[in-house]
């Protein structure tokens, strides 16, 4: 899964980083794309004549680079006999179709570093949000000021006052007459 995210990355980056002339193609959606002077040699992924390398659809629908006057007299070399060509050519010629080859789509490009680095400080900030919290949030004596003694005792005589649960909580045990415990 990882290597087909990292192809199709990879193909986004070299369209954006080869030119692009004027010349444009209507297809049938009615839309307009920009392929150059490159030839369209196939159908394609979904029909419509744009350059991407995917090991799922091995076959785009333009060629890679546009046929120059160099690459006219190679391509008509390519028409004769193949063990003529030396393998250098046989190589121009397989980059005049396409950008990469199998072995260079699904190759690591090391963008699970990127990932666990983003992970990470997304963690080490995490931690550090919460020790600040932890700091700033703090009492100074350890403990809520509620915690107090003097605090307890006058919450449990509110507790007695209002007659919180008189059937089977704190005030149930409490003799009111005499004001002591029962």
């Amino acid at each position: 899964m990882i290597s087909i995210n990292n192809s199709i990355l990879r193909s986004i980056v070299h369209k954006s980083l080869r030119p692009v002339t004027v010349n444009s193609v209507r297809f049938g959606s009615g839309a307009v794309t920009k392929i150059g002077r490159r030839e369209i040699v196939g159908y394609g992924f979904s029909g419509e004549p744009v350059y991407y390398d995917s090991w799922q659809y091995p076959f785009p629908a333009v060629r890679y680079r546009e046929i120059t006057p160099e690459l006219k007299a190679l391509k008509e070399k390519e028409k004769g006999d193949w063990k003529s060509l030396s393998i250098e050519e046989k190589k121009c010629l397989y980059r005049v179709s396409f950008c990469q080859t199998f072995a260079e789509m699904d190759a690591p490009t090391g963008e699970w570093k990127k990932v666990l680095g983003g992970v990470l400080i997304a963690v080490s900030l995490g931690v550090w949000i919460l020790l600040l919290n932890l700091t700033l949030s703090r009492n100074p004596n350890g403990r809520p000021p509620t915690f107090s003694e003097p605090r307890r005792q006058a919450q449990l005589r509110r507790i007695l006052d209002l007659k919180m649960n008189p059937i089977e909580g704190i005030s149930s045990k409490w003799d009111y007459e005499n004001n002591k415990w029962k």
